[in-house]
């Protein structure tokens, strides 16, 4: 088992603890460097999408995750990104700067979702933001002169001063970039006041308050940092779809994203890219079991949706902490091993909260 003496109070704001840490990223890495080498095209767009969904998933996380405010429609400011990012590239801008755009334009569309919902939390809020991804859905529906409505439009691949960056080479790259850049924004976002505040608020409201930190700003802010970077999630998806319709971006996004941060592991980063890889691999894993199973059920409508319900409702009861939650015991376990100790890891039946008080 790993000890780290800490003697100065910078090591805690360190990205890299230890060695350890820097060997297995580094590793990890110079192994999604080397993936065109090794990876035919369809495990490259498998790894792009989990690029794209880990990005999104990192914005949620921070509303959801780091803030604790919940949404189920966040597949609004995908959409957003990217029919901004669709319709820019048409009129031939460089496809870095529409991109800073179209998160730019995500991010006024989570203010303008933020503000009214500041006065509402919980189950209000989560109906709130549910309720303005329909609204937005609808806005991309009937907005035909610009989206094309629900016929869809075309997009164009991504353009870099004449240069066509359209391979899957050169996607993948582009997906790496952004997502190895929008991860170390949000490492450092954590390790700064503002993220300290995030996570004071998510903890406790009534805390936070009364050590200074302005609520309604905070929220605010998460809110729209959180969209921008969804925003960059879906100029990615658009560029690697091709073709982008408005009901791709409606209540079933915003679940699968939803999902993506519950069994990834709420309040990590590393349950970003865990619920990524679940997300993209769990419909392949279906699709093999149904072979498996009788046809009555194997080749019925809504198994997909079945599974995610059973395996979404599975992790909240038993598994809390996701897929991250649970390597952290399994790695614990190996430390420990043979002097694992049972029930280390039990949790408190119940605890006092600040906001109960009245």
């Amino acid at each position: 088992m790993r000890f780290i003496f800490k003697t100065d109070y910078a090591q805690d704001l360190q990205l890299v603890k230890h060695g350890g840490q820097a060997f297995w990223y580094g590793l990890l890495g110079l192994a999604l460097l080397a993936a065109p080498l090794w990876a035919g095209d369809y495990w490259l767009s498998q790894l792009s999408f989990v690029l794209i969904y880990a990005v999104a998933g990192l914005g949620l996380m921070v509303l959801s995750g780091f803030t604790g405010l919940a949404s189920i429609g966040h597949a609004a400011f995908l959409g957003v990104g990217a029919y901004v990012e669709t319709v820019l590239s048409a009129r031939g801008w460089p496809f870095p700067l529409a991109m800073l755009v179209a998160g730019t334009l995500s991010a006024a569309v989570g203010v303008v979702v933020g503000l009214p919902a500041l006065r509402v939390k919980g189950i209000y809020l989560a109906i709130a933001t549910l309720s303005a991804g329909f609204i937005v859905e609808e806005v991309l529906a009937r907005w035909e002169s610009v989206t094309k409505g629900n016929a869809g439009i075309t997009v164009l691949a991504p353009q870099f001063f004449g240069a066509d960056l359209g391979s899957s080479e050169a996607f993948y790259y582009i997906a790496l970039a952004t997502c190895a850049l929008v991860t170390l924004a949000v490492l450092n976002l954590l390790r700064s006041a503002t993220g300290r505040a995030f996570i004071a608020i998510r903890d406790s409201e009534v805390s936070a308050q009364s050590m200074g930190i302005h609520l309604a700003g905070y929220k605010t802010l998460a809110f729209a940092l959180s969209a921008a970077i969804v925003g960059l999630a879906g100029a990615l998806y658009a560029h690697k779809l091709r073709f982008i319709s408005p009901d791709q971006f409606g209540i079933a996004q915003s679940v699968d994203l939803l999902l993506l941060v519950v069994v990834g592991g709420l309040g990590s980063v590393h349950g970003a890219f865990l619920g990524a890889v679940f997300l993209i691999t769990m419909p392949q894993l279906i699709a093999l079991g149904k072979d498996w199973l009788p046809p009555a059920i194997g080749q019925a409508t809504g198994l997909q949706a079945v599974i995610y319900g059973v395996v979404l409702m599975a992790f909240v009861l038993f598994e809390p902490m996701g897929l991250y939650g649970r390597w952290l015991k399994v790695r614990t376990w190996l430390q420990l091993f043979p002097f694992y100790r049972r029930g280390l890891f039990k949790r408190q039946k119940s605890y006092a909260k600040s906001e109960r008080l009245k």
